[in-house]
């Protein structure tokens, strides 16, 4: 483990995932928005793109629509963008206070020919943060469902 990621251990959530699918089409899933937008989000959740350029200094804005009617507006600038390994971003609004502000690096790891582990951190500014984050939008079991939704997906998408 590195310096950075021991001095961020206790405000960071890990989830990790293994995918029956090449890295580039699971990569392809988390790049192209007509992919993307099926997906992304935890069960019964919608998506609005407004706005989407994934690549260094990229935006994507969207709001995510929740199964119970609530609008969840959302801004993702991407940092880094390496086809198909990772990608890091920075996911924010307009309030700096807000516990949604966080850092995200996902990294794609090949298995095999036909099999892909991807790894998604997310780094929050304070413990308090993460903490806010897990008890008021329940993140880690969000974080599964949008994962098993990218599952999903990826058994439509051509091989």
């Amino acid at each position: 483990m590195t310096t950075k990621q021991q001095d961020t251990k206790d405000r960071e959530l890990v989830i990790t995932r293994e995918f029956n699918a090449p890295r580039e089409l699971v990569f392809q899933a988390w790049t192209d928005p007509k992919h993307l937008i099926n997906w992304w989000g935890p069960n019964g959740f919608t998506n609005t793109f407004h706005e989407i350029d994934i690549k260094p200094g990229g935006v994507w804005l969207f709001t995510m629509h929740g199964p119970d009617g609530v609008d969840y507006p959302n801004r993702i600038i991407y940092q880094e963008v390496v086809k198909p390994k990772r990608l890091s971003y920075l996911h924010t609004s307009d309030d700096p206070d807000d516990p949604a502000n966080f850092n995200v690096f996902v990294t794609f790891e090949e298995l095999g020919e036909k099999r892909t582990s991807l790894t998604m951190r997310m780094v929050f500014a304070t413990p308090e943060q993460l903490q806010a984050v897990k008890e008021q939008f329940g993140a880690m079991e969000g974080a599964h469902q949008t994962l098993g939704r990218l599952e999903e997906e990826l058994k439509k998408m051509d091989l």
